[in-house]
């Protein structure tokens, strides 16, 4: 008999490339969520139905009907500005709604699997492992750590997936990433200030998909770093992107931060050491040029104007 998984943020990036991989296997039934209408109409193999996770009563209702076996919990306000400005919004849709799925796993035993953030990080000493003491300098931060402390407190099964600067595309998308907005500024001939001083471990939705899924599957509990593999900072990654589409690289100029003014504090340093993930669960992430060769090749059969 398949297991159950219920998916919450499915209509996001992530939670878009989850329906993709889980939806494919026979032996997982997914029950996809979010809020409002679902943006994968023309994808099948699953259910999908609305959830907001900020309503208590809609978390236990929509649990209680679908009795799953695992949650993936992907939704997220993750806006790192807009949660420096909107704490109480904030604070609801990363830690209150948490609770109440931590609340309503507890209930069956119900495996949850939480996606979580290098930004609980203060980014002094990265690239960080599994053990490192988180220090956030950001609300957004503070919000996602207290999430953590929450699923790692509940008396059921639980597995928590980090990861850093998620790039990919999907038919219907409501934010942008670093590899789209550098291709589109460059074709456009727009001069864009790439810093140079923050360091990252840029991951593919895809393998982030791969290794939440992994998880699943081998029921693996703990802490995790699921990223891609390569440290680099995003004037890197935009210069390496514009070599990869042939683009011309004079309109990237190298900045630093100080010369950007955002509410929120960026941790200077992160990134991930994925030696765990890689040798418990066998995740394996693409290249950054192999992410970009994927994410090119979907652009082109999805036939998209980016």
């Amino acid at each position: 008999m398949a297991k159950k998984i219920l998916l919450t943020g499915s209509n996001g990036l992530l939670g878009q490339k989850l329906v993709e991989h889980i939806s494919k296997d026979t032996q997982y039934q997914l029950i996809a969520t979010s809020r409002g209408e679902n943006r994968l109409r023309n994808k099948t193999g699953y259910t999908y139905h609305p959830l907001d996770i900020t309503d208590r009563e809609d978390v236990k209702k929509v649990m209680k009907l679908f009795e799953p076996d695992f949650v993936i919990n992907t939704a997220a306000m993750t806006n790192v500005d807009q949660c420096e400005t909107q704490h109480d919004d904030c604070w609801q849709l990363n830690v209150r709604s948490v609770e109440y799925l931590v609340e309503a796993c507890q209930k069956t035993n119900c495996f949850l699997l939480h996606l979580s953030t290098d930004f609980i990080f203060d980014g002094e000493n990265g690239p960080y492992d599994e053990q490192a003491v988180a220090k956030p300098i950001s609300y957004y931060g503070t919000s996602k750590l207290a999430a953590e402390r929450t699923v790692m407190k509940a008396k059921i099964p639980w597995a928590i997936a980090r990861t850093v600067l998620v790039y990919g595309i999907v038919e219907d998308m409501s934010r942008t990433n670093i590899v789209l907005w550098v291709k589109k500024s460059l074709e456009e001939k727009k001069t864009i200030q790439v810093v140079n001083d923050q360091w990252r471990t840029p991951t593919l939705a895809e393998d982030l998909a791969q290794g939440c899924f992994q998880i699943i599957k081998k029921e693996a509990q703990g802490i995790f770093n699921i990223s891609g593999k390569e440290f680099m900072s995003p004037y890197q990654m935009a210069i390496r992107t514009a070599e990869y589409f042939g683009l011309d690289k004079s309109y990237i100029v190298e900045s630093d931060s100080t010369r950007f003014t955002q509410p929120a504090k960026r941790p200077p340093k992160t990134g991930f050491i994925i030696d765990k993930a890689t040798n418990e669960l066998g995740y394996t992430p693409h290249s950054f040029e192999e992410g970009i060769k994927i994410l090119a090749e979907q652009v082109e059969s999805l036939k998209l104007k980016i």
